[in-house]
C-alpha cells in the first residue's frame, strides 16, 4: 500500500451490545456501543470491468467480522481494549489490511445526544 493506492472499506453506525465499563452501573451487562470502522487494503493497481471480488473485499464480510469479533462473552474494562480486539482481529483475518480504525461511542452515557467515546487507529507493523 503506497499513500495514494489504497481501497478504504467502512461500515458506519453499526450498534453491537458489549460487556464494558469501569462504573458499577456498566457491569454484569452488555452496554450498546456504536462503531464506525475503516479498513486500508492494498489493492491492484486498476479494478477492470470484470475484476473478481477478490481482488477487493466484501464489505458485508467487513460487517460480520465486526459482529463476531466483538468480545461478548466477557466484561472488558476499556472501550479501547474492545478497538484493539476489532482491530488484531481484522487483521489477522486478511494479510491485505493495513490500516483500521475504529470509532466507538458509548450510546447509554449520551445525556442529550452527544457521541462520547474514542477512535483508535493502528498500522500493520513492518
Amino acid at each position: 500500500m503506497t499513500e495514494d493506492t489504497y481501497l478504504v472499506l467502512e461500515v458506519a453506525n453499526l450498534v453491537i451490545p458489549v460487556m464494558t465499563g469501569i462504573y458499577s452501573k456498566e457491569l454484569n451487562k452488555p452496554q450498546p456501543l456504536r462503531f464506525d470502522i475503516r479498513v486500508w487494503l492494498d489493492i491492484p493497481e486498476h479494478f477492470d470491468a470484470d475484476t473478481p471480488l477478490e481482488e477487493s473485499k466484501n464489505y458485508m464480510d467487513l460487517k460480520h467480522a465486526a459482529e463476531r469479533l466483538c468480545p461478548r462473552d466477557k466484561h472488558i474494562v476499556l472501550i479501547e481494549g474492545v478497538a484493539d480486539a476489532l482491530i488484531d482481529g481484522l487483521m489477522a483475518e486478511d494479510g491485505r489490511v493495513q490500516r483500521v480504525e475504529v470509532k466507538i461511542v458509548k450510546l447509554a452515557i449520551s445525556e442529550r445526544g452527544e457521541e462520547i467515546g474514542i477512535t483508535m487507529s493502528r498500522r500493520r507493523s513492518a
